[in-house]
């Protein structure tokens, strides 16, 4: 069974960072390609980022390049996402994903596995 554990999350003020943490356990990991979205309230789930197997290839919502960045350890069988410059429109749920094939990175319906989430706070 997979399970994917958020962590990491908090409360921050604009203009600081976060790193948060994805533990995968139940599949190889490296087989997988690992995805992070958002969820502020009110809102739809939306794509922040996501990385392929070997952490060689990353990609990036529009609005979020050059603050955020992914990363893996397939060692450790967890995902990274780094913020930095935070704002409060980051404010959301922070959710990892997992998916076995690199297409339709951004729609939502193509990772198969979700963690639970992890709550981001960015006070102005």
């Amino acid at each position: 069974q997979v399970q994917l554990v958020e962590s990491g999350g908090g409360l921050v003020q604009a203009g600081g960072s976060l790193r948060l943490s994805c533990a995968a356990s139940g599949r190889t990991f490296s087989n997988y390609i690992m995805g992070w979205f958002r969820q502020a309230p009110g809102k739809e789930r939306e794509f922040v980022s996501t990385v392929n197997w070997n952490g060689g290839n990353t990609v990036y919502a529009d609005s979020l390049k050059g603050r955020f960045t992914i990363s893996r350890d397939n060692a450790k069988n967890t995902v990274y996402l780094q913020m930095n410059s935070l704002k409060p429109e980051d404010t959301a749920i922070y959710y990892c994903a997992m998916k076995s094939r690199w297409f339709n990175l951004l729609d939502i319906t193509t990772y198969n596995y979700w963690g639970q989430g992890t709550q981001v706070t960015v006070s102005s």
